[in-house]
């Protein structure tokens, strides 16, 4: 960390220097010696920074020197925020006043600043005690500074200078799910999962599965879950990941919500065991849980007893560290202990993900020394993983071999022999790097890190250095990527285009960050908190970033922080605050970041302006929310404003104006919101989710004008994604046109919804659609609710970087637009169009046959679509390919169609007739589904689709075909879903013999047998 934090500030310290000379802006006078003396001081320090820190692993003395270095650069850290944000303040001054001389002739609005402050009086007196202020505080520090420079000479700490190599990430990520070894583990779970037996004939079987952190239980469980011969034994399979506290509210929705069935509001817990008693009857159900850590019987008790309603032959498997849980929940029988992975196992997942990827020549060169450090690793498959991480950039033979002969390895202790790869991986790491990785132990364990919300967390604490001309947001990405490379994060959740967007940390990650930031980073839990695993820290005035969990309903106050008077950052989960006030703000007063997301808060306090040093407030989830206070205005620092799901909150300041470093801006979710005009001064904008637009003349009463659609002209740095939804339809098309989206290059995705509208209202529509353009670079786009009766602006087919493309609920469109054209477009979703009868050649982006096509070169339509979904299509009734197109020409012709069609699915189109022809060349389609629901007779089309019917030849070269529930082609198996079989309930066995009979005779596998 102090690495990290000493070239931070050696960058604040010239660009303070820069900031007076250049911008004549002087708020201390005579400091320039003593700023020399502090960088010099600084870069003394920092050349014996990395042997410093790899050494306070073993050596105390050494621990307590960079502690004592950390103390005095954070607080020189927090003086040179200060001396910042006045010169930023004195800036803002002067533009006032000129804006004051400028409206004195205008009718221009001035916003001033909401409470009276110090630094708004810039009399004598106020300017000099300040600078004498800040001058005394500097002077100080570097006297500190000198001494713990000078020390430095007691610890023999080794020069070393080091270049700092980026990594550029690689495309190939398949070692992130492939497993090594484990075969004999998996079929023996298995074998438990699918046996007869039960404990003492008990309907519900309980296999454990236990071991050390990070030594596969969770792989293993998947494995066994995703089985083939699991899933067809099992009716449902639900998985929940329980970690530490064990909430049986939570664990209940959690299988609620995994038998399919709608969460309930309800917090009883008796509710909710009615319900999963009620939904598991006469089931044969998997649940796993993953990850339990409790050893209360009477809390398992009581989420055992609704489970035994399902059928015989349903199991529980449960993941664990604690054979003591194992033993809790009665099943040490069945237990499954986990132990290391064999030593050829282990070198074969290193090897995977170090070394696969080189030349022959190359390996061979560096497998013996890969072979003593995989020997390093115990068996671990974790530790494995994370040195075969960083391993995969070492290029030299010496790079191995001082991996190999590092001092790490000989840290003592269990919880230490599994951090030892870890330590190794993470002093791999560049000190920028470092620190954002530290940080993320402000997160409880198993929680989903949303990567944009991380990014913008290291933003809020200054972590992400200045890269040439890379924006923060661009350099927050390429750590996010370095971590994910060095198998720092796991379990990703990606988006519809396979972008990562979330991760988790497993839990010995999680628990080796703790172990280094445990003087600096605390977990405090509030009274009748279920966890009581609190990590131990030297003293409360070292804590720089607090976690409370559990705080129960009632106002934060501060004896709830334990005087941590140093905090940089707050951050609440699973907390039910009220409400929080000038008490506590006193005492917080160095906070860059404050999270209060999902509390119950029902204001905040005018007193939150006086937190100058604040960049990140994040409030989401507050629905009692319903205004913000005008002193908000004051948080001239502010970079990120987090509102989500505040659903009733309906104003923002008039003055938001004046948050001239807001860079994002999240309000999505929240409906009654209205956007002050004000918000379009925010020009340097980068992150704004949503607006909603209530057309051209919403003003109200005498108050500011709210935002309109046209305010985005001048919001070109608006990056990300970006949804517009119109609450009214616009009166004028040209609000559309001045919003000026086709500059707006760094947008990836955008979504377009407009208001239920009669066709007579449609016009302006087509208009606003149009006017709307977007620049080039769009990846994503999605348009609901269209009332228009034709959707062809002029720019769609221009939109050549366009993956995603969604079109939901175009009620009154009659024709498909021209779309195979695009050639990046990979996913197309269309989703009830009333009106549509026919997908013609339109579609396929030409206007006539194949005969009209003259050119010698292959035309290639749909080239990179992947998925195609039509779904709501009432009245569709045909969908034509190619006019002369038939199966003895197909060979000579030169227009090929969506040849990367893997997914077609069709949902919900009763009257389709026929699929077009070009399908029989689609050799990458796996997977066609054609779903009616519960509609019958089946649709001609779903007819068509069975053996020897019409639609056959098109589309008997496809793996995997389901119509509505049956299987009528299962990887080259024809085969009969679990749904499909009659219910011994209501069937004779007689009939039941009859139906397997004929299941028999048709050539048909039995559920389970493909």
């Amino acid at each position: 960390m102090a690495e990290a934090l000493i070239s931070v500030l050696i960058e604040q310290l010239a660009s303070i220097i820069q900031k007076q000379v250049q911008q004549e802006v002087r708020l201390v006078v005579g400091v320039e010696k003593e700023l020399a003396k502090l960088t010099s001081n600084f870069k003394t320090i920092e050349v014996v920074l990395k042997n410093a820190e790899e050494r306070q692993v073993k050596e105390v003395d050494v621990r307590q020197w960079l502690e004592r270095l950390k103390d005095v650069s954070y607080e020189m850290d927090d003086l040179l925020d200060e001396w910042s944000t006045e010169i930023l303040k004195q800036q803002i001054q002067q533009q006032e006043e000129e804006a004051g001389n400028a409206g004195s002739t205008s009718t221009t609005k001035k916003v001033c600043f909401c409470i009276p402050a110090p630094w708004f009086c810039f009399g004598q007196v106020s300017q000099v005690t300040l600078r004498l202020d800040i001058a005394v505080k500097i002077k100080e520090l570097n006297e500190r500074l000198a001494l713990i420079a000078s020390e430095r000479q007691n610890f023999n700490l080794q020069y070393t200078t080091r270049e700092i190599e980026q990594i550029e990430r690689q495309k190939s990520s398949s070692f992130v799910d492939k497993t090594f070894g484990r075969v004999d583990e998996k079929d023996k779970v298995v074998e438990k999962l699918l046996s007869g037996s039960g404990q003492g004939g008990a309907t519900c079987l309980v296999i454990p599965i236990t071991g050390m952190g990070g030594i596969g239980k969770t792989t293993l469980a998947q494995l066994a879950y995703n089985d083939e011969k699991v899933q067809a034994h099992f009716h449902t399979r639900i998985w929940v990941c329980v970690s530490d506290p064990f909430d049986e509210i939570k664990i209940a929705k959690a299988i609620i919500e995994g038998l399919k069935k709608e969460t309930p509001a309800s917090n009883e817990l008796h509710t909710l065991k009615s319900i999963i008693h009620e939904s598991v009857k006469g089931k044969k159900f998997l649940l796993v849980l993953d990850d339990v850590w409790n050893q209360d019987y009477r809390k398992w008790e009581q989420l055992k007893l609704p489970l035994q309603n399902g059928a015989v032959g349903s199991r529980i498997l449960v993941t664990t560290r604690k054979e003591e849980v194992a033993r809790m929940v009665g099943a040490s029988t069945d237990m499954v202990n986990l132990d290391v992975l064999s030593e050829e196992n282990c070198w074969a997942l290193f090897y995977h993900i170090a070394l696969s990827d080189r030349e022959k020549n190359e390996s061979n060169g560096l497998e013996s020394i890969g072979k003593q450090i995989v020997k390093k690793c115990k068996g671990l498959p974790l530790a494995a993983k994370a040195l075969g991480g960083l391993m995969r950039y070492k290029k030299t033979r010496k790079e191995w071999e001082d991996v190999l002969n590092s001092k790490i390895w000989e840290v003592d202790g269990v919880e230490e022999q599994v951090f030892q790869p870890l330590l190794l991986s993470y002093y791999d790491l560049a000190p920028t790097i470092k620190r954002c990785l530290l940080y993320c132990v402000i997160f409880p364990k198993d929680y989903n890190i949303v990567k944009d919300e991380l990014i913008e967390l290291w933003m809020s604490q200054n972590y992400l250095n200045s890269i040439g001309n890379k924006e923060k947001e661009a350099i927050g990405e390429m750590y996010f990527d370095n971590l994910v490379m060095r198998s720092f994060f796991q379990e990703f959740e990606k988006d519809g285009l396979g972008n990562i967007t979330g991760c988790k940390m497993h839990d010995v990650v999680h628990d080796f960050l703790q172990f280094l930031t445990k003087n600096e980073c605390f977990v405090f839990e509030a009274e009748g908190g279920n966890n009581k695993r609190i990590m131990e820290f030297d003293g409360y005035n070292k804590v720089r970033h607090l976690t409370l969990m559990f705080a129960p309903e009632g106002p934060l106050i501060p004896s709830s922080l334990c005087n941590c008077k140093n905090l940089r950052t707050l951050a609440t989960f699973d907390s039910k605050i009220t409400n929080f006030g000038r008490e506590l703000i006193s005492q917080v007063k160095c906070l860059r970041t404050l999270n209060l997301s999902r509390n119950s808060l029902k204001e905040v306090p005018n007193e939150v302006g006086e937190l100058a040093h604040l960049r990140y407030l994040d409030l989401s989830d507050n629905v009692h929310l319903m205004k913000l206070p005008d002193t908000m205005c004051n948080l001239i620092n502010l970079q990120t404003l987090r509102l989500i799901w505040c659903t009733n909150l309906e104003r923002l300041p008039e003055g938001m104006g004046k948050l001239i470093n807001l860079q994002h801006l999240h309000v999505k979710y929240c409906p009654s919101l209205k956007l002050p005009k004000g918000i379009a001064r925010l020009t340097s904008l980068r992150r704004l989710d949503e607006v909603y637009i209530r057309g051209n003349d919403d003003v109200d009463n005498n108050k500011e004008a709210l935002f309109e659609l046209s305010d985005l002209r001048n919001m070109d740095q608006l990056r990300g994604s970006f949804r517009i939804e119109f609450l009214e339809d616009l009166k004028d098309a040209r609000q559309a046109e001045q919003a000026h989206l086709v500059n707006k290059n760094c947008l990836v995705s955008l979504e377009f919804e407009f208001p239920l509208a009669e066709e007579t209202e449609q016009h302006i529509e087509e208009e606003t659609v149009n006017a709307l353009q977007p620049h080039p670079n769009l990846e994503s786009l999605s348009i609901k609710f269209y009332s228009g009766t034709r959707l062809r602006p002029h720019w769609m087919t221009s939109l050549n970087k366009l993956r995603s493309l969604t079109l939901k609920y175009c009620k009154f469109v009659e024709f498909v637009p021209p779309l195979g054209r695009l050639e990046s477009l990979e996913v197309l979703i269309i989703v009830n169009w009333e009106r549509l009868k026919k997908v013609g050649v339109e579609f396929l982006g030409i206007d006539g046959t194949i005969e009209t096509q003259t050119s010698s070169s292959p035309l290639i339509l749909f080239p990179s679509l992947k998925r195609l979904e039509f779904n709501d299509m009432p009245m569709w009734e045909e969908w034509e390919g190619m006019t002369g197109w038939s199966e003895e020409e197909d060979s000579h012709k030169t227009i090929t169609i969506m040849p990367s069609l893997s997914s077609l699915l069709i949902y919900n189109c009763g009257v389709l007739r026929t699929l077009p022809n070009f399908l029989r060349n689609t050799h990458h389609l796996k997977e066609l589904v054609i779903d009616e629901g519960f509609h019958y007779p089946k649709s001609p089309v779903a007819q068509g689709c069975q053996k020897g019917r019409g639609e056959w030849p098109k589309i008997s070269h496809i793996p995997n075909i389901k119509v509505g529930y049956e299987f009528v082609q299962k990887d080259g198996v024809y085969q009969i879903d679990d749904d499909e079989m009659p219910s011994a309930a209501s069937t004779s066995s007689s009939g039941i013999k009859k139906f397997l009979k004929n299941c028999l005779g048709l050539g048909l596998a039995l559920p389970g047998q493909a």
